[in-house]
């Protein structure tokens, strides 16, 4: 039987029509890659298949990659070229494992210290924050968060360190909050592309998994970011909101989670001195234990809990004591080990005395190592 075709009747057609405007209205927007996230939030541009892309033409993202861009070119030049050229020289080797206490989302000098890392593991008392949406701001939003975005990061790109204090301001109180979206900075100007990002909660048994409402208290909200370098090998970046202190240390996973990854290579700077005191012993202790080797400021793990059976020590720098706020935590062995003729000149500056003619660096091998050159 032949099929007769009948017209469709107006009121059906103008529903069709309706609806199909409708839909067409609330398909979702493509999808923001993190790593397109993150260069667009790193004045980098992001892929031209990203919604993104367009956003890139605003000045104040103009603004913002011009300046991070200035930024950048002299943080390469006076900093991360010349730790990576001192690391090549120095140290021993590489673990799989980077260590990283009292790190806040400092993921740059953890990269340039230890750049074979597979696996880096970020600790700190900042908030982890929720992904950067930046898509969902309006324009004026999106000007402001850029410029919250550069402020937060000002003292680790002029100074090498974070000031904990404003930190805490600019990480809990801005458009884009937690140290995520500064992690995704440092990620992309440093040369990597991000594959994954997964929030987690590290238990404490050690164990990390999928993050869920309600896991309570007992277990650090964290982040895993999976990325990769020119090389194409896959590394691992994790970033855990924790209490370093004895009491919160020995209820976090972060020494089973730690062990189960095998020895370490570590840094610690800026860290406020809190190693010097009992309050942070089992911090100071697992470090020294889990580490093979250690690049350190004066601000870290006292010189006088290095056993030198068992630890070589190679200063760089000079030892000029600690900055006033802080004076109370010289260290007399430190001075005496500067002292001896065979400190050697470096030409980059970290921590508290960050410029390079004031600066201390203490390289600790474990002696089961080989030493450096």
């Amino acid at each position: 039987m032949n099929s007769v075709h009948r017209p469709m009747a107006p009121a059906v057609a103008l529903l069709i029509a309706l609806l199909l405007i409708w839909s067409a209205a609330f398909v979702p927007a493509a999808a923001q890659s993190p790593n397109d996230t993150a260069r667009y939030l790193a004045g980098l541009p992001p892929s031209g298949a990203s919604p993104l892309a367009r956003l890139t033409r605003h000045q104040a993202w103009v603004r913002h990659a011009a300046v991070l861009d200035q930024a950048w070119q002299r943080l390469q030049k006076n900093q991360l070229s010349r730790i990576r050229a001192w690391s090549r020289q120095h140290l021993p080797g590489h673990r799989q494992l980077m260590l990283y206490m009292f790190s806040g989302p400092d993921f740059l000098y953890a990269d340039a210290f230890y750049p074979n890392a597979t696996t880096y593991v970020l600790t700190a008392l900042e908030p982890v924050g929720p992904i950067p949406d930046v898509m969902r701001l309006s324009r004026g939003a999106r000007a402001l968060a850029l410029q919250e975005l550069r402020g937060s990061m000002q003292s680790v790109l002029t100074f090498s360190f974070f000031i904990t204090k404003e930190m805490k301001t600019d990480l809990s109180t801005g458009t884009l909050r937690g140290a995520l979206p500064v992690l995704y900075v440092f990620l992309a100007r440093a040369g990597k592309t991000i594959h994954q990002v997964q929030f987690v909660a590290l238990k404490p048994d050690g164990t990390v998994g999928p993050r869920r409402a309600g896991a309570g208290k007992r277990s650090a909200p964290g982040v895993k970011i999976v990325f990769s370098s020119g090389d194409g090998v896959r590394r691992t970046l994790y970033y855990f909101r924790t209490d370093l202190s004895n009491g919160g240390l020995k209820a976090s996973g972060l020494r089973a989670f730690c062990r189960a990854l095998g020895p370490a290579d570590s840094l610690i700077k800026s860290a406020s001195y809190l190693l010097h005191g009992r309050s942070f012993s089992l911090a100071r202790a697992f470090l020294l234990e889990h580490s093979a080797a250690i690049v350190q400021d004066d601000s870290a793990i006292p010189v006088r809990f290095f056993d030198e059976t068992r630890w070589a020590l190679h200063p760089f720098g000079q030892y000029l004591g600690p900055i006033e706020i802080f004076a109370q935590h010289y260290q007399p062995r430190m001075q005496r080990l500067f002292a001896r003729p065979r400190a050697v000149p470096i030409d980059f500056g970290i921590g508290y005395r960050w410029r390079y003619n004031r600066t201390n660096v203490l390289l600790a091998i474990k002696r089961t190592l080989r030493v450096p050159r």
